[in-house]
Order: C-alpha cells, then structure tokens, then sequence
C-alpha cells in the first residue's frame, strides 16, 4: 500500500483565509495550500489591509470585522474563482473604493449572479466592461442585510461569497435560492461558519445567517478532495492500491464521494477516520452516476472511463461548462484525439470502452484538472504529454512528481 500525502484543500483554504480576515482577533491557519490560487487569494488579502503573514505550514491572519484596512485597492484575481468571487463580497462589506479584475480566463467565467444580489443588498457596483463579468469596482459603504433571492444554479461560489459575508452586515442575511449546484461546497461554508462562531444554517431553501460576529480559531485545513481523486483514480485504474491521510469519514468535502464512485465500478473503498484508502481490483465497471454535486471529480472519470468494461455515462453537470474551460467540450475534444467513442450534450457526457491511442498531446485549455485528469490516463496508455504542464500550480504545483512516483512505485 502506498501513501500520499495530498496538499491542503483550495475550497477549505480560500474560504479560511476569508473567515480568518473578516473574524475579530488572529488565526492561524495550519497546513494551508500553497498553490496559485490561495496564494492569489492571501495576495488580495493583503491588497484590501489585512495583515498577512505566510510561514512555512501556517499562515496567520490579523482579522477586521470592519473591512478592509485601506481606503482604495485594486485587486488582481489571477485565476482563482473563490479569489475572484468571494473577495468583491467581503470589501463591499466594509467602507472604500475597490476595483477588482482577474485573468482572461477568469474574465470569461460569470460573475452577474453574485453582483446582482449585492446590488439587491444596496452595493454600489459597476462592471467596467462585460455586464456580469470582471472588471469590477466597487464604492463600498457597508451593507445592511435583510431578505435577498439567489440563482446559484450555475455555481455555489455564488451563494457562499453572500453566506460568508452575512455576518458583516447589520441586520444579517435570509437567502432563498431558487436553484443551487454543487450542495456539500455549501454545507462546508456553513460548518466553516459554524467553527468561527456564527450559527448559519439551511432551513428548507432558505439560508439564514444572522449577524452574530466571527471568532478567530486554530484551523488545520484537510487535504483536497478533489485533488485526492487523481491518486485514487490511478489505483482504481491500474490494480494498485494507495491511502491518503487525514482525509476521512471526518472530512467536510463532498467531493470525497468520488471514490464510493470508484467502489461502484469495482474498486475496494475503506474510508475510516484516519484516511481513505482504494484498491483496484483489476478491472472497471461501467456506471451511470450523476456528478452534480462532486463536478469537479468529473474530469477524473472521463479520463479512466475507457478502460471500464462498459459505457461510463455523467449526468447532471452543466455547471462543469463555465469552469477554467469548457469541460466536457475538453474532455471529449481530448477523448476523440485518443480513439475513445464519446458523446456529449448540455449537462451529460458518454464514454464508450476502447483502449486510448498514443502519442496524443492532450488539449489542456489551461485548466488544471483536464492535465491531471488525462496525466492518470497515461499511465495505461504511452505517449501521452500535455500542451500546458504548468497549469496544474493552480491546485498542485508537485503533482507531475507526485505522479512519477508513485509510477516508479508501482512499475507502470
């Protein structure tokens, strides 16, 4: 048995990172990610005038429940969505101008959900260029709270930028939504929330969040479940068998559910409180399982979907089209190049058993998880090399080494 050690999670991080700044007093993160993407996030921290001090393995964060500590910033996203989604919401709580933007790729994904709800609160908004997408400024007067309506149907990120901002207003925040994506991401806000302090909860589609101010706490940021799901699918995929620590029956994530997926298509799945471990067994099934809420996983099984003994069928993940790309586009554009029956329409993707074809050079559209996700293909298909190595920094900067070990390991 081999074990991993995965790095923290981006979702538990970047919504830390919030909590810590908006909480009266100091937290100290533990085993925070270090990626682009939470990096991003602490350097827009920093940009607003919260006092940032990264160490190796724990980062601490001066809150203020008052807002940002700077009268005006301009903030760049890079291409984090929680950077870009999360960090207008938390300034619009507090008092200033603040202009926000992000990268083209960034850019392209929506914002208008999220900014029509503030504007709804009383935010004083203006999109600089495309209506509904960065750049962004904002004149920030505080916010007062009361009853608000949300669509999160194309991302929760929406729904948890106004969860984790409801207690930095006056009078709180109801929150109804009228349709929602992508549900464990918002039960880990909410007992996120909870940790720090503040009793938010769900009551039927209503959230409510009463202004009850955030705490400063010690907080250890678990490993990332949606990063786990590469080194579960290579096990799964090649009748090895790994265990990664501290990610277990305990864990807030929902994407953790990706290996009971593996264990429908044959895999042994223990999950205990310790750790998760998962074992192939020297084959795959074909399945039929609706992703909708763990659509960051769905990339994962595309790409070991050829090598089941029947057609793997993922339903019900629209939402996977506005990622960094278009994912499934990406996923059957990658397919297809690979000699792999695939077909897809608006929310689903079909794949039909083949053996993939090298040399191929995947298609990664800068998006992290379609090189990781294809990267485990390789390991049962040579001459696979990606057109964006380095895109994987966002979520996992080792994780071309982390790959090549556990393949020097396991003789594949």
């Amino acid at each position: 048995m081999t074990v991993v050690e995965i790095p923290g999670s981006k979702s538990v991080t970047a919504r830390a990172l919030y909590l810590a700044a908006a909480a009266q007093g100091t937290t100290t993160l533990r085993q925070p990610l270090l990626s682009d993407d939470s990096e991003g996030f602490a350097e827009g921290l920093i940009s607003l005038g919260y006092a940032v001090d990264r160490q190796p393995g724990a980062w601490t964060i001066e809150g203020r429940p008052a807002g940002p500590g700077v009268a005006e910033a301009d903030v760049f996203c890079r291409d984090g969505a929680t950077t870009a989604r999360f960090l207008p919401a938390l300034a619009a709580a507090g008092h200033g101008s603040f202009r926000f933007d992000a990268s083209a790729q960034m850019r392209r994904r929506p914002l208008g959900p999220l900014t029509e709800a503030l504007r709804e609160l009383g935010v004083d908004l203006v999109h600089e260029e495309a209506e509904g997408h960065h750049p962004l400024r904002i004149e920030a007067r505080g916010i007062k709270g009361g009853p608000l309506t949300l669509d999160a149907g194309l991302s929760s990120q929406f729904l948890t930028a106004l969860l984790l901002t409801g207690p930095l207003t006056e009078r709180g925040l109801d929150i109804t939504v009228t349709d929602l994506v992508s549900v464990p991401y918002v039960e880990i806000t909410l007992a996120m929330m909870n940790r720090f302090g503040n009793p938010a909860h769900r009551e039927g589609d209503t959230f409510v969040v009463p202004p009850v101010p955030y705490t400063a706490t010690d907080y250890l940021i678990e490993p990332d479940a949606s990063t786990a799901s590469y080194v579960f699918a290579a096990a799964a995929l090649t009748g090895n068998s790994v265990t990664v620590p501290g990610l277990g029956t305990d864990s807030l994530q929902g994407d953790l559910r990706f290996a009971e997926v593996l264990r429908e298509m044959g895999a042994d799945v223990s999950i205990t409180a310790e750790g998760t471990t998962v074992t192939g067994t020297g084959g795959l099934r074909g399945v039929t399982v609706n992703m909708r809420d763990i659509s960051d996983t769905v990339p994962t099984l595309a790409a070991i979907a050829p090598f089941a003994d029947g057609p793997v069928r993922i339903e019900d993940v629209y939402n996977t089209r506005i990622k960094e790309c278009d994912r499934l586009a990406a996923c059957e554009q990658n397919l297809t190049a690979l000699g792999v029956p695939v077909s897809t329409g608006r929310d689903w993707i079909e794949i039909r058993p083949a053996q993939p074809r090298g040399p191929v050079e995947i298609a990664c559209h800068g998006d992290h998880r379609i090189a990781m996700s294809f990267s485990v293909t390789g390991l049962r298909t040579p001459g696979i090399t990606l057109d964006d190595p380095g895109c994987v920094k966002k979520t996992f900067p080792g994780f071309h080494e982390a790959l090549a070990e556990l393949r020097a390991e396991w003789g594949v």
